[in-house]
Order: structure tokens, then C-alpha cells, then sequence
């Protein structure tokens, strides 16, 4: 399969399959013309690196789950290896999430010091004709 047709299977642009070639999660051969061959398991072992980066993971996570790329990801067991870099990721996520809820507090508390928003006050009176 051609990188045009792996990317059309996987919903993935052909920039995104040779970024992962780059990072060892898939491989091709190379037509004498030059262009990447892939071979059609390549389709699930793309889609599962995808499921694993919608999840959170990056690519360099990715990289535990070599082993299994080419099953069922989403339906396997997970494993400890797996488990662990799940947790270590979330642990990340939530430190970030963390750091932007107080970034976002100190400049609401420093929006409200500069300009206090005016109390509630009744709706005017219609416009007279």
C-alpha cells in the first residue's frame, strides 16, 4: 500500500505516517521509484497508535505498546507495563490542569483587584415615546 492509501484507511495524513515511521512505530519498504510501500497490517497498527494518542499518551508512550500494536488495542487487557504509563500520563495531565486553574485564578483575582465589577443594579425604565 502506498502512503496515500494507508493515510485514506486511517483518517492519518501522509505527514503523520512519516513522523511515525521516524519514531519506529511503523515501517515501509521503498518502491524503485522511491515512494514508501506499506504493508495492509500497517492499517490496524496505525489506527492503534492513534487510539493510544487520543487517550492522552504521546508518542514516546506509544513505544511500550510496540508488542501489541498490531492487535487489539482498545480490547486487550492492559498490562502492567501499559497500566503504568497510563497513570504516569495522567499524573502529568493533572499537574498541568492543575498549573492552568491557578494561572487562571491569580489573573481573575487581579482582573477583579484592577476593576471590580459593578454590583447587579434593576433593568432601566423603558424609553418613553
Amino acid at each position: 500500500m502506498r502512503i496515500g492509501a494507508v493515510a485514506k484507511a486511517t483518517g492519518c495524513t501522509p505527514r503523520a505516517l512519516r513522523h511515525y515511521e521516524e519514531h519506529g512505530l511503523i515501517a515501509s519498504a521503498r518502491a524503485a521509484n522511491g515512494y514508501r510501500e506499506y504493508d495492509d497490517a500497517v492499517v490496524t497498527r496505525v489506527r492503534n497508535i492513534r487510539h493510544l494518542l487520543d487517550a492522552g499518551l504521546t508518542l514516546d508512550d506509544v513505544r511500550v505498546f510496540l508488542p501489541c500494536l498490531d492487535g487489539d488495542v482498545a480490547w486487550a487487557p492492559p498490562s502492567p507495563a501499559g497500566l503504568r504509563v497510563g497513570r504516569e500520563r495522567l499524573a502529568v495531565l493533572e499537574a498541568r490542569i492543575a498549573a492552568q486553574v491557578a494561572v487562571r485564578d491569580r489573573l481573575a483575582a487581579a482582573l477583579q483587584a484592577a476593576a471590580p465589577e459593578p454590583a447587579l443594579s434593576p433593568s432601566p425604565p423603558p424609553l418613553a415615546r
